[in-house]
């Protein structure tokens, strides 16, 4: 597949409709950072409402918040948000394996690289609501995460759009 063959004329057409996105101040307008996973289904802009501009938004495998740490950080300490919010999702592809598996699967495929494997925690969860509960607990307890912030958790559907607070 060659998904970048298409990139530079879905460029032109949102160039001419970018306005003056460029003179968006670097720090996010709603002092928010959001973290949720990377998968392709979601679209936070589009769920949530918020803009460019708006807020941070950090993706990962499951919307980890321990793999978020370093961005957290930096959002907080350099550029001013002030609340988290931790989005899991239903048929999230973090709830179908687990550490044992990858590396299982990934020593089979890359034995030279038996060693780095064993190392990596991919973080799987196996409970969606445990582990949204998980990741704010991460956060609340982390020393470098701003305290008496808001930190809410929330669970995003990804067969009905739906999104609901679970912390």
């Amino acid at each position: 597949m060659d998904a970048f063959k298409d990139f530079e004329a879905a460029n032109e057409r949102y160039v001419e409709t970018f306005g003056a996105k460029g003179a968006l101040p670097l720090p996010p307008a709603k002092k928010l950072t959001i973290v949720t996973c990377m998968d392709a289904r979601i679209d936070p802009a589009a769920h949530l409402g918020i803009k460019e501009g708006d807020a941070h938004v950090i993706r990962n495998a499951g919307g980890v918040c321990k793999e978020a740490l370093r961005s957290i950080v930096i959002s907080q300490q350099l550029l001013g948000t002030q609340e988290i919010a931790v989005f899991h999702h239903t048929d999230c592809g973090m709830l179908t394996f687990t550490n044992s598996d990858i590396k299982s699967l990934l020593e089979e495929r890359y034995p030279a690289a038996a060693d780095e494997v064993k190392d990596i925690d991919f973080l799987p969860f196996a409970n969606l609501e445990q582990s949204v509960k998980d990741d704010v607990q991460f956060l609340k307890q982390h020393p470098l995460v701003l305290k008496d912030i808001r930190i809410t958790g929330w669970i995003y559907e990804v067969e009905t759009g739906k999104v609901r607070q679970i912390v």
